[in-house]
C-alpha cells in the first residue's frame, strides 16, 4: 500500500485504499454499479489480513466457508476514473450462523460518502450446505477486534 495517510470514521478501525481503473468505469464515466461490490471484496480481504485471524486460527479459519447470504447497497455520490476510493470494514454484528459486515465507500479527497454496504455472510457445512454456528475460537476473535 502507498505511504499515505488513511482517514479516521468513527466507529472503524481499519480501512484501506485503492484507485478506480478505468476498467471499472461505465458509458456514463463513473464506477458501474456492481463494481462497489467487488470494491467490498478487495477491502474485506485486507480485512481479514489486518485482523490476524489467519495467523491466530490457522486451519480452523482457512477451513471455515462462509457465503454471502443478502447484501444491501445504498449509492450516495458516484465515483471517477482515476478517483481513489477509502473502504471501511468493520464487523457490525455476530449472529449464531451469521458474520453482518459493514464498508463505508469514502472519497478521501472530498471527504464525501459515496457507497454504504451491508453483507451478511452465512458460516456453512460444505457437505450439506446448511448455516452452521461459527466456532467458539472464531467468535472470540472477531468480538475483540478494535472498532474504532
Amino acid at each position: 500500500m502507498p505511504a499515505t495517510t488513511l482517514s479516521t470514521r468513527p466507529g472503524f478501525a481499519f480501512s484501506t485504499r485503492f484507485k478506480v481503473r478505468y476498467a471499472e468505469i461505465d458509458g456514463q464515466k463513473i464506477v458501474f454499479n456492481s463494481r462497489y461490490l467487488e470494491y467490498a471484496d478487495v477491502a474485506v480481504t485486507e480485512f481479514w489480513d489486518w485482523s490476524g485471524i489467519a495467523a491466530a486460527l490457522g486451519d480452523e479459519w482457512r477451513h471455515a466457508e462462509f457465503n454471502v447470504r443478502r447484501t444491501e447497497i445504498d449509492y450516495l455520490a458516484p465515483f471517477r476514473l482515476g478517483d481513489e476510493v477509502e473502504a471501511f470494514v468493520r464487523i457490525e454484528k455476530l449472529g449464531t450462523t451469521s458474520i453482518t459486515k459493514r464498508f463505508e465507500l469514502a472519497n478521501p479527497a472530498t471527504g464525501t460518502l459515496c457507497c454504504a454496504i451491508t453483507m451478511v455472510s452465512v458460516h456453512v457445512d460444505l457437505s450439506t450446505g446448511r448455516p452452521v454456528p461459527l466456532p467458539p475460537a472464531i467468535r472470540a476473535h472477531l468480538e475483540h477486534l478494535p472498532t474504532g
